[in-house]
């Protein structure tokens, strides 16, 4: 084990060299902040209090902060390899204005409706603990926004292959996972409300929101809601979906995906719809391109093609000189020549 951690060390160090100062910002903020947390507590007034968030105190300032906040050495690293991750893959995708809009909006997101959470649990159960005990901090919430992201980018990318795990399939696994180790008390109830805020967050914010060149949100079948859930239960999650996201459309917090008809092209009319990033198509025609490849070469190496060389002699051997009409023609006139001339022929 030894052995491996310079190599990772090594590995962390090249990658986050190679990032943004957007990346490099937020991996410093963390480690800034939890040596900080060594002289003072830095989770108290840093992470989201939900007794505190709200009137009369209104700490507003932990929904910005709360995520930079760690208290252990393993959750820090596990928020760095976060972040480090995020600027490897999606960075190159949106930039890092958009990187940073979409850390501040899951981050945001998952402080309010957690702390919203809270709320009404504290209301349910009178426990003064919901409110003032519970702290919400980590990079959890942002760790399963990054998920959703690598899902919406690079969903058929396998990650595990025995037994076959795509990448479309580990946001769900995550929350899964931990929702589990929350059952056995290994992990806080906090833990499980920012990762599973997080993922809801970003589906949103993705799904409706995000901007691209050709407009707003993805609208496309792979990324919808129902894809989180195993196929048995889609039809049910696609319709109980369908149904909310139209009483969404009806009081204007979505809108409907819109059609956009390009007549002055060039070549022919043109269609885009909203939430298809040209990077994103190039993504999807490469690995189009990869499988037909790759059946093509099944294929070929299951069917033996025969030569065109070869069955050209054959058919060429088997074909007579002349055809048996062709023969029998000559043969008859022949034989009227003779007739019609009978000195020619005796006089030779």
């Amino acid at each position: 084990m030894k052995r491996y951690l310079p190599v990772a060390r090594q590995h962390f160090l090249a990658a986050a060299a190679s990032t943004s100062v957007v990346v490099k910002a937020l991996c410093g903020t963390v480690l800034a902040l939890y040596c900080l947390s060594f002289l003072t507590n830095t989770v108290h007034g840093l992470g989201v209090t939900p007794g505190y968030l709200f009137p009369p105190n209104f700490w507003l300032w932990t929904l910005l902060t709360h995520a930079v906040v760690e208290s252990h050495i393993w959750d820090v690293c596990v928020g760095l390899g976060a972040v480090v991750v995020a600027g490897r893959l999606l960075e190159p995708l949106w930039g890092a204005l958009e990187l940073l809009v979409f850390f501040a909006v899951v981050n945001v997101s998952v402080g309010i409706l957690g702390g919203f959470s809270y709320l009404l649990t504290y209301v349910a159960t009178f426990n003064l603990d919901y409110l003032f005990t519970v702290r919400i901090h980590g990079m959890s919430g942002f760790i399963g926004g990054v998920l959703v992201a690598l899902k919406q980018t690079m969903g058929d990318t396998v990650v595990l292959t025995v037994p076959q795990v795509r990448m479309k399939d580990v946001p769900m696994m995550g929350l899964v996972l931990v929702t589990i180790l929350r059952l056995t008390t290994l992990l806080s109830s906090s833990l499980l409300a920012s990762y599973g805020y997080g993922v809801l967050s970003s589906w949103v914010y993705l799904r409706f929101y995000q901007k691209h060149s050709r407009g707003r949100g993805d609208m496309s079948d792979h990324f919808a809601f129902a894809t989180f859930f195993p196929e048995i239960f889609q039809p049910l999650v696609s319709m109980v979906a369908n149904v909310i996201y139209s009483v969404l459309v009806k009081i204007r917090i979505c809108k409907k995906p819109v059609k956009r008809y390009d007549v002055g092209a060039p070549s022919s009319i043109t269609i885009s719809l909203p939430g298809t990033d040209p990077q994103d198509a190039e993504r999807r025609r490469q690995l189009a391109l990869k499988a037909l490849n790759e059946r093509l070469k099944r294929v070929e190496d299951q069917v033996a093609w025969p030569s065109m060389d070869e069955d050209d002699k054959d058919d060429l051997s088997d074909m007579p000189l002349l055809p048996e009409t062709s023969r029998s023609n000559g043969d008859d006139s022949g034989a009227a020549e003779h007739n019609a001339f009978p000195g020619l022929s005796s006089g030779s």
